[in-house]
């Protein structure tokens, strides 16, 4: 990740979202991309490496995990969410089994799950 996010604009970022969310409305875009950065450079410094491609698009990607780490082409294991989901369960808002049963978690690879990682922010 290019620029750290401080903690203070990332939680303000979080709860603007999760207000926009419980309200039905659809969270401001600069909102949503911050929160997503912040909590995904806490995921990056809780569990640094390179073998789990992290990717929440459209507003970041992050490798993490100790491992192999890889360089070009597809990464052998790769988690993919949406923002708003990546959102709830690196706050602990939801759980990683809920939201892969629901289908709004593709994981793939051998080390793809990190749900043991997670929340990355209590």
């Amino acid at each position: 990740m290019a620029r750290r996010i401080p903690t203070g604009d990332g939680r303000d970022a979080i709860a603007a979202v999760r207000a926009a969310v419980a309200q039905g409305s659809r969270p401001q875009r600069t909102d949503l991309a911050t929160a997503v950065r912040y909590l995904l450079q806490l995921l990056e410094e809780r569990a640094p490496g390179g073998s789990v491609e992290v990717r929440v698009p459209p507003f970041g990607a992050v490798q993490v995990i100790e491992g192999p780490r890889h360089t070009r082409g597809t990464p052998p294991n790769v988690v993919e969410l949406d923002p708003v989901t990546w959102i709830a369960v690196a706050t602990g808002e939801r759980s990683w089994e809920d939201e892969a049963a629901a289908g709004r978690i593709s994981a793939s690879g051998t080390r793809a799950d990190i749900s043991m990682l997670l929340p990355v922010l209590f």
